[in-house]
């Protein structure tokens, strides 16, 4: 059977990067019913990770990343609260490439103040992404 997570991800990336297009597509199906749930949110970080690997250090649209972080966000946030289970998600899905980006640290910053409640264990990613 076809895995059309991986196919998608394929075809989206054959050319070489996500598109303004591209981006509008993605933005429409994943928000078709007006949120964005957690397994629209894991093929979005599967989509960007195999994005990066394919720029190889280089930047990735404006677009697609603006979407990204916006669908992360709205997924964790969707009750105000930042767990300690969300955090350590959080984490993992930041460090997948070993490292904290500029467009990281910003998104960080507008969750933290985005959110009515913080686990500890998002106050700790927080410190060691962002600083104080």
């Amino acid at each position: 059977m076809a895995d059309f997570r991986k196919l998608s991800i394929a075809a989206l990336l054959a050319d070489g990067k996500i598109d303004n297009t591209e981006v509008k597509v993605i933005r429409k199906e994943l928000y078709a019913d007006g949120k964005i749930d957690k397994k629209e949110v894991e093929f979005l970080i599967d989509l960007r990770n195999a994005a990066q690997k394919k720029a190889k250090g280089g930047t990735l649209s404006p677009a697609f990343e603006s979407l990204f972080f916006k669908a992360v966000k709205d997924n964790v946030l969707e009750d105000g609260v930042i767990t300690g289970k969300e955090a350590a998600w959080l984490r993992k899905m930041l460090f997948a490439d070993n490292k904290i980006d500029a467009n990281e640290k910003k998104f960080l910053k507008r969750l933290k103040a985005s959110a009515k409640k913080t686990a500890p264990a998002f106050d700790a990613l927080y410190t060691q992404c962002v600083g104080k």
